[in-house]
């Protein structure tokens, strides 16, 4: 009788968007630290990032022009440090530790971009990364608008501040 088994996953786990690209990109992302150690500048990373994910196999852009559009106005563009397969958008970083705003700039990126999953990568004295994933439907219904309320609120230029 054999009883080795074979790639068999518990029943419960769910499977999340994207899980074998950013497992991938996940490797090779250690797979660079281990080499490169700590201490470059972020553009080294990137690069060598970029090199090795296309070696893997994967299709790369670097710095992904992404527009952020306010009010159907376009007001600002970032810039995606590298998309993967245009299906995950990679932030790299290079910093003593990952903090609130690296993890708020990432979320924005997923906001303005039609991806749902995106990797923060710190090169920093121990590498260190967080997935996150934001669902184009979520993002459908944040950004509906609505119409503020002035209830109760004098004009900040009433006749009565100017006399």
């Amino acid at each position: 009788m054999n009883t080795d088994s074979t790639d068999q996953r518990p029943i419960n786990v769910k499977q999340g968007k994207h899980d074998a690209l950013t497992e991938r990109i996940i490797g090779v992302f250690y797979d660079v630290y281990n080499e490169l150690g700590y201490g470059f500048l972020e553009s080294v990373y990137r690069e060598a990032m970029r090199f090795a994910l296309v070696q893997d196999g994967m299709k790369v852009d670097v710095e992904v022009p992404v527009p952020v559009s306010f009010r159907g106005n376009v007001v600002g563009v970032f810039r995606a440090d590298l998309v993967v397969d245009d299906a995950v958008l990679l932030e790299l970083k290079t910093c003593d530790q990952l903090a609130r705003q690296h993890e708020s700039q990432t979320m924005h990126y997923l906001r303005a971009t039609p991806i749902e999953v995106a990797l923060l990568m710190n090169f920093g004295p121990a590498p260190r990364f967080k997935r996150f994933v934001m669902d184009n439907e979520l993002k459908k219904r944040r950004h509906r608008s609505v119409e503020s309320a002035t209830i109760g609120v004098k004009s900040f230029t009433t006749p009565e501040m100017i006399s």
